[in-house]
């Protein structure tokens, strides 16, 4: 007797084999495509990484082709632009030996001197500016704040032309000197951003800092504030609100050229930051023959 239990039954076995085959054979096949895909994958990204390998060692010649040239361009650029001119290097605040060998290198190459190296101390003793400014009014400056920024201006005046003030005062006033007071012919100034200090003390320190700013440039003295291209928080925002110029990239060819120009006149905020108006001053036809 024909038994339907028994042939369904059969029929499903059937079909159940049929469908793990199925799915067997799918996850076989998937698996090859997907290794197929990967090596595809791969291949094209080690060619774009070889062709982005090339592309970035032409550029990396290029830019040292570029600097070299740069680098034999800015003696010639420079060349007898501040001739026996004598040149201060002022810190407020901290000093920086890295500053001072770029300012030194910058000033030599167009002929100059660094004749005077000084780093004022902040915040100010005002205590004892005071008590070493004896038979002056400064002797009131830490009984009297407003006296600050006019003490700033005096001491701006003589640090570029000279005085007794400064030489008597300069213990309390400076926290490191180096070279000889006496007439300059262009001041380099290097700021750092105020910190640890009293909200009283900053706002002290700001005001001396603009009077001595004031003092130098009214004495006609060439003023430029300066900085690393890595310098943060930058300050030439800083330098062009006392009416300096500045230059933002002293550590690079073009900065150290921007400051021999400066000190030679030029005005502007020169470099590479956005801050700046230009990398170099426009000196078309003004560059001296060697």
């Amino acid at each position: 007797m024909f038994d339907y239990r028994y042939h369904a039954l059969s029929l499903a076995a059937v079909l159940f084999a049929l469908t793990v085959g199925v799915l067997i054979g799918v996850a076989i096949g998937d698996s090859n495509l997907v290794s197929s895909a990967k090596d595809g994958i791969v291949q094209n990204l080690r060619s774009e990484v070889s062709s982005s390998q090339h592309k970035t060692n032409e550029l990396a010649g290029q830019l040292s082709s570029e600097e070299t040239f740069a680098g034999d361009l800015y003696p010639i650029a420079v060349h007898g632009l501040l001739t026996n001119k004598s040149v201060g290097l002022v810190f407020l605040g901290g000093s920086s030996d890295q500053i001072d060998e770029l300012v030194r290198n910058g000033v030599t190459q167009a002929g100059g001197n660094l004749n005077m190296v000084a780093a004022v101390r902040e915040p100010l003793d005002l205590q004892g500016l005071a008590s070493q400014a004896t038979g002056t009014q400064y002797t009131a400056l830490a009984t009297n704040p407003a006296l600050v920024k006019e003490f700033g201006v005096r001491m701006g005046e003589q640090l570029v032309g000279g005085g007794q003030l400064l030489g008597h005062v300069r213990p309390r006033l400076l926290s490191s000197y180096d070279g000889e007071f006496g007439k300059l012919d262009g001041l380099v100034v290097m700021r750092s951003q105020p910190t640890g200090m009293s909200s009283e003390a900053a706002k002290l320190t700001g005001e001396f800092e603009s009077g001595l700013i004031e003092g130098a440039t009214a004495a006609g003295v060439p003023t430029v504030g300066v900085e690393l291209t890595s310098t943060e928080p930058s300050q030439i925002p800083w330098y062009k609100a006392e009416n300096m110029a500045s230059v933002d990239d002293l550590d690079a060819p073009a900065g150290q050229a921007a400051l021999a120009f400066a000190l030679a006149g030029d005005h502007g905020a020169y470099g590479v930051k956005p801050t700046a108006n230009s990398l170099l001053p426009h000196v078309a036809g003004a560059v001296t023959q060697p």
